[in-house]
């Protein structure tokens, strides 16, 4: 499927991603203050993770359900990667985004219609000129519930949407490894930094309940 915006030559500025910490410390939102007791996890990986974290945020922050949101890795062998081993492509983790959300503000339905919008599923280990195993697409589910509807949802999609079976693998959560601090909140501290011209807001249909 086309995507309904232009892809610009970003590939240079893309390479351009520091290997070593230059924003300021990571800070504590206001989200990540006023966690509950009835919070739930959902992990998802949609191509470059600074990019996937700002519109989430952007999106359902601000009390609309998001509490708390971090970058990191997850569905490979390594333990502890690195971001330079990461997109090396050889320890097959993806770029990913774990968040924590209240589930009485918006549903885990939600939150996956949504990363089926910001991202574009139909492209397999690829999004834009971000080309790897690290940026491929992927629901990490948490518990037979998130299974469940994230396959149902995917199936939507894929018949609704893009007429043609997505990429997006859905698998079960593994371990999470927490990106490098630079990482966190990166396009906050770094308004001008490289964000993935594949991630932008699709208008697609509601989907069929």
């Amino acid at each position: 499927m086309p995507f309904a915006a232009p892809i610009a030559s970003t590939l240079f500025s893309r390479l351009l991603r520091p290997f070593s910490t230059a924003a300021p410390a990571l800070s504590h939102t206001p989200e990540s203050q006023s966690r509950n007791m009835s919070t739930q996890t959902a992990t998802v990986a949609a191509g470059c993770f600074w990019g996937v974290e700002h519109l989430f945020r952007k999106h359902f922050g601000n009390g609309k359900g998001l509490l708390d949101a971090k970058v990191g890795y997850s569905g490979g062998q390594t333990n502890s990667p690195s971001y330079r081993a990461v997109c090396s492509g050889s320890t097959g983790h993806a770029e990913a985004l774990q968040m924590t959300f209240d589930p009485s503000l918006v549903t885990y339905r939600q939150l996956l219609e949504f990363f089926y919008r910001m991202h574009d599923a139909s492209t397999l280990n690829r999004q834009g000129p971000d080309v790897g195993t690290q940026y491929r697409s992927v629901i990490f589910t948490h518990g037979e519930e998130q299974q469940q509807i994230a396959e149902s949802i995917t199936d939507k999609v894929s018949k609704e949407w893009y007429k043609k079976p997505v990429s997006t693998d859905v698998v079960p959560a593994g371990q999470w490894w927490d990106a490098e601090e630079y990482h966190q909140l990166y396009l906050k501290h770094n308004p001008a930094g490289y964000e993935c011209p594949a991630h932008f807001i699709r208008d697609f249909p509601p989907l069929s309940d």
